[in-house]
């Protein structure tokens, strides 16, 4: 299990992430095809922002236990929790592979 506070670490940053998300995409498409000068105030702009307000910050977590390594992105679980739950028969339409 991961620490409360690594999840809330998370929760935080997914929240900030969302709240400046349009404003980024602002500023960075004045970045991209403003002229020099007002494509330099962006960049400013940008810098001055909340560094967890980047989405690159953001990092997969188990929904269970909160693992960060080992994610499987179309369950939302790590690789120990799918395996489990897949074993008991928990996620519709997996089932062990025999052959």
């Amino acid at each position: 299990m991961a620490k409360e506070s690594m999840k809330a670490r998370e929760v935080k940053r997914a929240k900030m992430a969302a709240k400046y998300a349009n404003k980024r995409a602002a500023l960075k498409e004045i970045v991209r095809k403003g002229d020099p000068e007002a494509a330099y105030e962006a960049a400013q702009k940008l810098q001055d922002l909340p560094y967890n307000a980047n989405p690159i910050r953001q990092h997969n977590r188990c929904k269970l236990t909160g693992r960060p390594k080992g994610y499987i992105r179309m369950f939302g679980l790590s690789r120990i929790q799918f395996r489990e739950m897949a074993s008991q028969g928990l996620i519709p339409g997996v089932r062990k592979a025999s052959w």
